[in-house]
């Protein structure tokens, strides 16, 4: 009589192994990805939060400096540089620094210098900064002047600065960083959707109408 034989033990195949570690490997990955995209985005957002709250709020000030004009003031000043300053047969030999580091020391100008234009008869000199300008005539026969000064007040310097005008190469490298920011905040809150099966379709969507409104807004009231 034959005793049963037991029965064989299924051993995968050297194709199946390798089936099964592609696809193990492809599980790691995703995961890997997910958690790095989650990270970046946490942690970018946050490092860019007061920079992302900034051009916010500034890009509301900016469709309305109409709210804030009351905050605009004008300034007429008079005064004297030394006559010798200006008084000269070139217009090489005019002292501009002199002329310049008085006004700032006078008038307490900080404001970069924009301008020095020379005239036969006068001397135009501009500052100008966020929400700030003031220009300067100076008489070169006499060496009076007239110094008008405009201050447009905190929320022009905030529009200025978000605009990046008479802000400095500081600052525009600054706005460089901050767009660079932004951008990966955007792409890796992207990248995020496609991990969330629940919420990839509505988010995509929501996505490419959101596209769409901006275009039709374009399209029919702008351009």
């Amino acid at each position: 009589m034959k005793m049963p034989q037991p029965p064989l033990l299924k051993t995968d195949s050297p194709a199946d192994k390798t089936a099964s570690h592609t696809t193990h490997a492809r599980q790691v990955l995703k995961r890997r990805l997910a958690m790095l995209s989650r990270w970046l985005h946490i942690y970018l957002s946050m490092a860019s939060f007061a920079i992302v709250f900034f051009f916010a709020v500034t890009g509301l000030t900016l469709n309305h400096t109409d709210w804030f004009a009351d905050q605009q003031s004008t300034a007429q000043l008079k005064g004297n540089v030394e006559s010798k300053w200006v008084k000269t047969d070139s217009d090489d030999k005019v002292a501009k620094l002199e002329i310049v580091e008085q006004l700032r020391r006078t008038h307490g100008i900080k404001a970069a210098l924009s301008e020095f234009r020379i005239d036969e008869s006068q001397c135009a000199v501009s500052f100008k900064g966020p929400g700030y300008s003031a220009d300067v005539f100076v008489n070169r026969e006499s060496g009076e002047y007239d110094l008008t000064e405009n201050r447009l007040g905190f929320v022009a310097i905030m529009n200025d600065l978000h605009k990046g005008r008479d802000t400095g190469r500081a600052w525009a490298k600054l706005i460089d960083v901050s767009a660079i920011f932004m951008t990966l905040v955007s792409l890796t809150g992207m990248a995020l959707i496609f991990f969330l099966k629940r919420w990839r379709a509505s988010g995509l969507i929501v996505t490419v109408v959101g596209g769409v409104v901006c275009w039709l807004v374009y399209w029919l009231w702008v351009s």
